[in-house]
């Protein structure tokens, strides 16, 4: 569920600019005022930014007047800066304004898509994308900041902490960052700070800290030596952890998002029990991946996509070989419930906008992608082609083809083919065995195996997994035509052969393959909602429902209409949906979650179409207690709850594409 803070995203330049920021701000009275000095070496046309919000009382150009940068009051501030031929220049803009006020009901999806400065009581959080302070857009920078806030509230910003002090009337801090950074977020709260001290692999100290909201301060211990576990992880594998400091901050809203030096996490969000072994390494490893080399957004965010593969899906495969396989294939079945139209090449990929269809491109197919790249280089191979990526791309701006490049160095391959057919297409490859044929002769035995895919053609290593009475042995065919034959000649008679089960291909799954989701009635905008609910105030409960596990306004249809092949989602009170089911000759409740809870959650296949998803409430309460928790659970085709508690949770069984041998 975590982000990095991106900004809009435009190509990143690094033009050698450098802020020296001093900024005071009441929390609680969600005031704001600062003092930029900003210095460009070697400039070129620059363009000049602060939002709309702020009023600007003195703005200087190299000693001279600048303007306000805007007619109106409600105008942002633009400065469009001609080209220079001085060595430098300098801007000095002082402002000031009133912050929005915090909205804790807002979720991360919300957050995410709100770029808002606010601040309130229980914390400030002013994105780099809100504009909060004069910036050069386009332009990676250098930065020195110094906060003042009030006395009991604490701040801070990505970088290395130079000093702080507080006495009865105010806190200060002030913080560095010397390398090119994207932007500047500055959050602030009534924090509790813990610090540790850690080594890094070079023995180079590693100032570790909690600002935590009181109420949680006592998980700061157990959040620190988490850190200290992961940056041991990483440092292994990828190389020295690049700065001095790591925080973990607390949010009163329920985000996650994370910057260099830091991740910031929601209150309810720390208190969770497996953030600490999950969504935490993520951030940390975000570190080297997305604010230690820098994606090119132009041609791709490729960082969500390695720091996926090498922290959750890593996880995975610590845990065992069955719970990284689960991980594969929800990201095979996620992208399956797709919509035409909603999916785009790698190379398209920014940040995780509104929705689920982003991250199913950005963050799964990217993280598949680095798995099929390992299993095609080896792993002592792509491992020293990570430590090659970073050792040389460090706090530069980096493309899918300096990726590229860089693995091909290192494995002395050509891998433009690899690349391009993987990042720079949609879609994926549909494979089946269209038929097998056994031949057996006096000494061994002969298997004929012809494979098809969909156009366009993908070269493809297709597992094939072939049981026999001693076993089951995998072998690798090379396909790279549209229909294929293979023979392979086999010590012992063969009985089933298997495409893929171990999914290391990222594919579309044949039909019946993969167990229908609730991921499908969420992400498929052409996904269709029935309300049975007849009582007026259910009805509403069921639509913002809809509109929560949707994420838009949804397309309700009345429950006598015919569903064609669209993706349906159903609503309803129990004696409500047990009557529909009944007049549609459909199945009734599940048994595995049939009589359990107060509301019960299920998906149905569809003998043609799309899936279906039913949703079935005691009563008005027990429905509404779905609408914040239920949008969570888009991979499981079954649910049970308990008011907002999850008691029962399943995925149906997957049913490979295997062919008995005659």
């Amino acid at each position: 569920m975590s982000e990095q803070i991106l900004s809009a995203p435009v190509p990143i330049k690094f033009n050698d600019v450098e802020y020296d920021i001093t900024v005071k701000i009441d929390p609680g009275n969600r005031t704001i005022e600062g003092k930029s000095l900003i210095t460009v070496h070697r400039p070129r046309e620059l363009q000049l930014m602060l939002g709309a919000e702020y009023e600007v009382t003195q703005a200087e150009f190299n000693d001279g007047p600048l303007g306000i940068g805007r007619e109106q009051a409600n105008q942002a501030h633009v400065w469009n800066i001609p080209f220079h031929f001085r060595h430098q220049i300098q801007f000095l803009i002082r402002w000031k304004g009133t912050l929005a006020a915090l909205d804790t009901s807002l979720d991360h999806q919300q957050t995410l898509g709100r770029p808002v400065a606010a601040s309130g009581e229980s914390g400030a959080f002013l994105p780099d994308g809100s504009n909060w302070y004069p910036r050069i857009a386009g332009h990676l920078a250098r930065y020195k900041v110094s906060i003042e806030l009030p006395s009991g509230q604490k701040g801070l910003v990505a970088g290395r902490l130079v000093k702080e002090s507080e006495s009865e009337q105010s806190y200060h801090a002030s913080f560095e960052f010397s390398h090119p950074a994207e932007g500047i977020d500055l959050m602030a709260g009534p924090y509790a700070i813990e610090t540790q001290m850690h080594q890094s692999i070079h023995h180079q100290p590693i100032q570790l800290r909690t600002y935590f909201h009181p109420q949680i301060s006592n998980l700061s211990k157990d959040y620190l030596d988490a850190v200290k576990r992961y940056l041991n992880l990483y440092e292994s594998w990828i190389g020295a952890y690049p700065y001095r400091e790591f925080s973990v901050v607390s949010s009163p809203t329920p985000t996650g998002f994370g910057m260099p030096t830091l991740t910031y996490l929601g209150i309810d969000v720390l208190q969770l029990p497996f953030i600490r072994d999950t969504s935490l390494g993520h951030e940390v490893l975000h570190n080297w991946w997305g604010n230690g080399v820098y994606p090119d957004y132009a041609s791709g965010n490729w960082s969500e996509g390695l720091t996926t593969f090498m922290a959750d899906y890593a996880y995975k495969e610590q845990e065992s070989t069955e719970a990284a396989r689960e991980m594969r294939l929800g990201w095979v079945r996620d992208f399956a419930a797709l919509q035409p139209g909603q999916d785009v090449p790698l190379t398209a990929f920014t940040s995780r906008m509104h929705g689920g269809a982003s991250k199913v491109v950005g963050y799964n197919k990217a993280a598949m992608f680095f798995f099929m790249l390992r299993d095609h280089l080896g792993d002592a191979v792509f491992q020293r082609g990570i430590q090659g990526l970073w050792r040389v791309q460090r706090f530069r701006i980096t493309s899918w083809q300096e990726l590229q490049k860089m693995f091909e160095m290192i494995s002395g391959q050509n891998l433009q083919l690899f690349f391009s057919q993987w990042v720079e297409r949609t879609g994926a490859p549909a494979i089946m065995i269209s038929h097998v044929k056994n031949i057996a002769t006096d000494s061994d035995y002969e298997l004929s195996i012809a494979l098809k895919q969909s156009e366009p053609v993908y070269h493809l290593r297709v597992p094939v997994a072939i049981e026999s009475p001693q076993g089951t042995t995998t072998h690798i065919l090379d396909l790279q035509q549209e229909q294929q034959l293979f023979k392979l000649k086999l010590a012992d008679k063969p009985l089933t052969v298997s495409l893929d089960p171990d999914l290391h291909l990222f594919r579309q799954l044949a039909p019946g393959e993969a167990p229908p989701i609730l991921r499908e009635v969420m992400i498929n905008a052409a996904t269709r909602t029935v309300l049975l609910p007849s009582d007026a105030g259910i009805r509403k409960i069921a639509e913002t429902l809809a509109s929560k596990l949707q994420d838009r306004k949804p397309q309700i249809i009345t429950p006598d209409e015919p569903f064609f092949s669209v993706p349906v989602l159903v609503i309803g009170l129990d004696s409500e949906v047990d009557a529909w089911l009944a007049a549609e000759q459909l199945p009734a409740k599940p048994d595995e979650i049939n009589s359990k809870g107060t509301a019960q959650v299920w998906t149905l296949a569809r003998a043609k179409g799309a899936s279906m998803t039913v949703i079935a409430a005691k009563d008005a309460a027990s429905l509404e207690a779905l609408i914040r928790p239920l949008p969570h659970y888009g991979r499981q085709s079954y649910l049970a709850f308990d008011g907002r508690q999850v008691i029962e949770k399943g995925v149906w069984p997957t049913q490979v594409q295997k062919i008995v041998v005659k």
